[in-house]
């Protein structure tokens, strides 16, 4: 008889979706995580990670809006983490420096790693519109190939299923998208809109 295998607990993270409106449409900041990445190897993401607990210690200039705080499935505290966590995975990562303004942000959607993943997150993909030049971000061992693409380019990149999702949501919505939860059910992905 085998061993029960062990499912592992989603740690909760969060991710920027920076979006610079161009005469051509918008774009998006994506960058490639390094090739030896435990999590999501060599493949474009948008900036984001894990929350620390510095996190929860953040003094934003606004708080989130309630619909938005609530939309992220988290108590008012931890709702403020993912906010914070946010804005500074994308800074440690791009460069770029942001507002503490959380009132600025919106939430696009959550998602939840399959269950059979050995390293699982509970992600929370906010939006922020941006007027960042391409010279205002770089590079990090974290994030390479960084850059603003349009909803298209990003679309032909190697991404893994839940950036296709937003990447879809986005190019769908002329303004805000709805926001939803993208998680697995038997292996298969659903997705549900969020009140």
């Amino acid at each position: 008889m085998s061993e029960p295998v062990a499912i592992a607990r989603p740690r909760n993270a969060a991710s920027l979706v920076l979006v610079r409106r161009t005469r051509s449409g918008p774009q998006v900041l994506m960058g490639r995580r390094p090739r030896r990445s435990r999590f999501a190897p060599d493949v474009f993401v948008f900036p984001g990670g894990a929350v620390d607990p510095k996190d929860f210690e953040a003094q934003p200039l606004r708080p989130l809006d309630p619909a938005c705080a609530r939309r992220t499935g988290a108590a008012p505290r931890l709702a403020e983490a993912l906010a914070a966590a946010a804005l500074r995975e994308t800074a440690e990562e791009t460069g770029v420096h942001l507002p503490a303004d959380h009132a600025a942000l919106t939430l696009l959607a959550r998602a939840i790693t399959p269950t059979n993943s050995p390293i699982r997150f509970h992600a929370r993909f906010f939006t922020a519109e941006t007027d960042v030049a391409d010279d205002d971000h770089a590079d990090s061992h974290e994030l390479t190939d960084l850059a603003f693409r349009s909803v298209e380019d990003c679309l032909a990149l190697p991404i893994m299923d839940v950036t296709e999702t937003m990447l879809g949501a986005l190019s769908r919505s002329a303004g805000e998208a709805r926001p939803f939860l993208w998680a697995y059910r038997n292996a298969r992905p659903y997705k549900r809109v969020l009140d």
